[in-house]
């Protein structure tokens, strides 16, 4: 057998082109820069860039009387907010379908706090994992890994931006967001939130993988239909089921009448304000 192998200075020379051709490639994708590709619709992002920079931002109001302000991420970011503090900011995932209604962003926007929603369907190849008309779901599971490298992109991304604080960060996800806000493994939220999910089901998607002293609340209605035994085996119940050990965590469940639409109701609504205003950065 005969071996080839470079010459120590050819080895050094290709190694050398390799890293500068890496930090330059990894320098045109800074987040705090114009959306790249601008010009051409973004047409040369991957999938996970597109989902940050086609995330719908609601930035709050800066005095009282104005608006809630929604634009997508690559607009915010060409454009920046100025405030002498950043508020908290609170990640949104939407649920299998898309963003659809905004009603949730401006409805915590309003309340003071920076709402960002990375948008899953801005991929290029992004299957439904769910049927609206049958109220089922659990096709194409690997849409479950899809959401969670996106809020891994989007707490990449947030720490790198110099009108939002990485340290006061929470993440709320409905429905199918939620699986990917229960699910999420990492360290440095200030809390999370799954609101119309059980984190009960195959073991794909069940469990709460929080770390056990960060806070955690979750919302589910007792008659949501998506739960419902005979649609979804084994995935009635709630998250309060996976909380022992965790103190600082909290199963809402609310009586019959709100369905999948927590997102929506008032009691739901409140228990958001509570937990964030309670875990906030002070």
């Amino acid at each position: 057998m005969i071996e080839r192998r470079l010459a120590p200075r050819w080895g050094a020379v290709l190694i050398a082109t390799f890293l500068v051709l890496f930090v330059a490639a990894c320098s045109s994708r800074r987040s705090g820069d114009a959306m790249p590709g601008q010009a051409n619709g973004g047409a040369n992002l991957s999938d996970i860039e597109l989902t940050w920079y086609q995330a719908v931002v609601a930035l709050p109001p800066s005095r009282p009387g104005e608006e809630v302000t929604l634009a997508r991420m690559a607009d915010v970011i060409a454009k920046p907010p100025k405030w002498e503090r950043a508020p908290t900011t609170v990640i949104y995932l939407h649920g299998c379908t898309g963003l659809g209604d905004l009603s949730t962003l401006k409805f915590l926007a309003a309340a003071g706090y920076l709402v960002i929603a990375p948008d899953s369907m801005a991929r290029r190849y992004r299957p439904l994992q769910c049927d609206v008309a049958t109220g089922r779901g659990g096709f194409n599971l690997f849409v479950y890994d899809f959401r969670l490298t996106e809020l891994s992109y989007a707490i990449h991304n947030i720490a790198r931006l110099p009108w939002a604080d990485s340290s006061d960060l929470f993440v709320l996800g409905g429905s199918e967001g939620g699986v990917a806000a229960a699910l999420y493994r990492g360290d440095n939220l200030r809390g999370r939130i799954i609101a119309a999910w059980t984190c009960h089901g195959a073991p794909i998607v069940a469990g709460l993988s929080s770390p056990p002293m960060e806070p955690v609340l979750s919302i589910v209605a007792s008659d949501d239909p998506w739960y419902a035994e005979g649609v979804a085996v084994g995935q009635s119940g709630d998250c309060g089921e996976f909380m022992a050990g965790r103190p600082n965590a909290l199963s809402v469940v609310l009586e019959q009448g709100e369905g999948h639409a927590v997102l929506a109701s008032p009691a739901g609504r409140q228990a958001i304000l509570d937990f964030l205003a309670l875990w906030r950065k002070r």
